[in-house]
């Protein structure tokens, strides 16, 4: 399977070692937790999350490093704006591709989703020097950055393809270019969170048979399968393919350890699907087809009566 084929699965991840970390999910309480654990960290001296954000401590230089390597290293884990990048960008051009992606993914950091688009971008587009090169495999590998892949889902990923793209593309998503978006993720090797961001993105433009496509088979091992296969019940549930959408429903269900908010978009998915079914069922054109025309009468007299009876009921209730 090539990367970006559209008619196979794309979350087979055959890798031993992914740049991907532990699974998060937005939710109210977690965002106040989250902003309270900030101001707390503020108070006791602990680092700033303007910075960015590194696994672990931040890796020494080697000794008597280049000024170039020595200007970039200092700019990406002590500077909180992108615009110290940008001016060692133009000081060292053999460095500017570096400079560029690495002042993208502190603008998208900080939500700063058009900006970090024209920096990725520009940044991709750079080519840089061998000793560039060098410096990010030594030193950057301990970079996080947190991405959306999915509405209130989001995945730490280390410095890498994937990092940059995946930021890329949800920035491109912010920015209400969906078709772009999609495109960015189509190089990416397979694996879950990618695999998420492009369904996510594919559903929002109404791809549901690609959707479907790309999540063939897929089984509930961990909350990002979870939450692929409620992209994949949705997508269905529009296709009409109700039987199917329940079954993977109910793989989200399965597993016990599931995430409550995933377990709960799941409950009430399916109280959907009972919803569409019941609409069905009930619907007076599909259960009054093949009656007679006598027994059409009856049951609209019959509901006559009925309504006639009730409003009798609340005149005396109401002393009229």
């Amino acid at each position: 399977m090539t990367p970006g084929d559209s008619a196979a699965p794309i979350y087979r991840d055959t890798r031993d070692f992914t740049p991907f970390g532990q699974v998060r999910f937005r939710t109210p309480v977690t965002e106040l937790a989250g902003s309270l654990g900030g101001l707390v960290q503020g108070v006791l001296g602990g680092r700033d999350h303007a910075l960015m954000a590194v696994d672990g401590v931040i890796p020494r230089l080697k000794l008597r490093p280049g000024k170039a390597a020595k200007a970039v290293h200092d700019a990406i884990f002590s500077s909180r704006e992108p615009g110290t990048l940008l001016m060692i960008a133009r000081a060292y051009p053999g460095w500017a591709g570096l400079c560029y992606v690495m002042a993208g993914l502190l603008a998208y950091q900080h939500g700063r989703y058009p900006y970090a688009v024209e920096l990725l971008q520009r940044g991709l587009a750079t080519r840089n020097d061998d000793e560039a090169n060098q410096y990010a495999f030594a030193y950057l590998s301990r970079v996080v950055t947190r991405v959306e892949v999915a509405d209130r889902i989001e995945v730490p990923v280390l410095f890498s393809q994937e990092s940059v793209f995946l930021a890329l593309s949800h920035a491109q998503r912010e920015t209400g270019e969906l078709e772009a978006a999609l495109g960015t993720l189509a190089g990416l090797p397979p694996s879950l969170p990618a695999a998420l961001a492009r369904c996510a993105l594919a559903f929002s433009l109404g791809r549901d048979k690609e959707v479907v496509i790309w999540t063939e088979d897929l089984l509930n091992s961990d909350d990002l399968a979870a939450a692929l296969l409620l992209l994949r019940a949705r997508a269905l549930r529009r296709l009409g393919a109700k039987t199917k959408a329940d079954r993977a429903l109910s793989e989200v269900l399965r597993r016990r350890k599931t995430h409550i908010m995933l377990r709960n978009d799941a409950l009430s998915d399916r109280a959907l699907l009972l919803l569409d079914n019941g609409r069905k069922t009930l619907n007076p054109r599909d259960w009054l087809r093949g009656k007679t025309p006598e027994s059409e009468i009856e049951i609209i007299r019959k509901d006559v009566e009925e309504r006639r009876l009730w409003e009798q009921d609340w005149k005396k209730l109401h002393g009229e």
